[in-house]
């Protein structure tokens, strides 16, 4: 789980967050409109999302520390392109192609390492990972900026590929070749196909999983200026600084509060949390305690919906082909967060920054309304009665 946390914070911190501090400064070297680099990123994100599922089955045959440690080679191999790339269009592919590396190492790889590791029993491991990868942001976003002081993009971008070749791949590595514990491949060889109704509980929850991160995903990449549009000025960016504290609390209480709770209760907490955090903005707003609360409530939705994305599939379907699973997860959901930043965007020009985070909202609660009827079809499949029990049994 160490090994997987210090590679999850170099992954996000060099694939993921650092993007937005020097796709700027890349752009202007390179001569390209910045919204086009985005466009790269964004299709970078659709590219990945659509390989997802082949990369989970891939991973549930050949291990996740051997994919992972591929993906970081490959990581690195595509940010050294980056750095060298003599214009916009070379720039834009090594992108792309980070981002469908991304898939090859970030949580969902890292989340069936830990379930390959221990089985039914990892949920307590995945929310453990999600509260140490959770500093990513909070580490290299400053370091991002700090590097920029120092060095230009190009030799930031060749230190970050020096990072995944030298640091993470070994790291993966050393996780591929530890033995699987047998008890923990033994589960997922004996755990039976989820029946033909439960193909229903894995499409509601994918599709209530994935429209709420439509939401976050537009809302995180639009986060400065939608507060500044919607009136909190100067005060924009303390309040979206908030967020980093905001999700590392929810999961450090995780570790305590729900240790013994089915994670279909946090998920519904956290999809809630998602349109009522975006409500209270809307209605509150320009005040900055509304702000304040937006974040709080924001992050901890997001917070808990990263943990329990990986966490709810294993305790409905169990460790087998969970891989594969999270593949088709992060497959819908992918594509989803990859048009999320423009439609947000679109729609603040259209028709304005409050309208805009209803129009959020409501795509939020549609979510929220599939997990639910996930859970309804839960209970229900609970509350019949096993064959064992009846008449017949005696």
């Amino acid at each position: 789980m160490w090994l997987l946390g210090v590679s999850q914070i170099v992954g996000y911190g060099t694939l993921y967050y650092s993007y937005a501090i020097l796709a700027g400064k890349a752009a202007a070297s390179l001569h390209w409109p910045e919204p086009w680099l985005f466009g790269a990123f964004s299709l970078g994100l659709l590219l990945g999302g659509l390989a997802a599922p082949e990369i989970g089955r891939r991973i549930d045959r050949h291990s996740a520390g051997a994919v992972m440690t591929l993906g970081s080679v490959v990581a690195a191999l595509a940010l050294i392109v980056a750095s060298l790339a003599p214009n916009g269009l070379v720039f834009a592919a090594a992108v792309v192609v980070m981002q469908v590396a991304a898939t090859l190492v970030l949580y969902d790889a890292a989340f069936t390492a830990l379930v390959q590791a221990a089985g039914a029993g990892a949920h307590q491991r995945i929310t453990q990972l999600t509260l140490i990868a959770g500093f990513a942001s909070t580490i290299f976003w400053p370091l991002t900026a700090w590097l920029t002081s120092v060095l230009d993009w190009r030799a930031i971008y060749l230190v970050f590929a020096l990072a995944n070749l030298l640091l993470c791949a070994p790291l993966h590595a050393l996780i591929a070749r530890r033995p699987r514990p047998p008890a923990a491949a033994g589960e997922a060889a004996r755990a039976p196909a989820p029946p033909r109704a439960d193909r229903w509980l894995m499409w509601l929850m994918t599709l209530g999983f994935a429209l709420s991160g439509f939401a976050l995903s537009g809302v995180l990449a639009q986060m400065v200026p939608l507060l500044t549009a919607i009136g909190l000025g100067g005060s924009a960016l303390f309040v979206s600084a908030l967020f980093g504290p905001a999700q590392f609390c929810i999961r450090f209480g995780t570790l305590f509060a729900g240790r013994n709770r089915h994670p279909i209760v946090p998920a519904l907490v956290s999809l809630a949390a998602i349109p009522a955090s975006l409500a209270l903005l809307a209605i509150g707003a320009p005040a900055v305690a509304a702000g304040i609360l937006f974040i709080v409530v924001f992050g901890f939705g997001s917070g808990l919906k990263s943990i329990v994305q990986g966490s709810l599939p294993l305790a409905l379907f169990g460790p087998a082909s969970y891989g594969a699973r999270l593949g088709v997860m992060a497959s819908v959901r992918q594509v989803l967060a990859s048009i999320a930043p423009f439609i947000l965007a679109s729609a603040m020009e259209a028709i304005g920054a409050r309208p805009a985070l209803w129009l959020v909202a409501g795509i939020g609660l549609l979510g929220l309304a599939c997990l639910a009827e996930t859970a309804r079809r839960m209970r229900r499949q609970a509350a019949r009665p096993h064959p064992a029990s009846g008449p017949a049994a005696g």
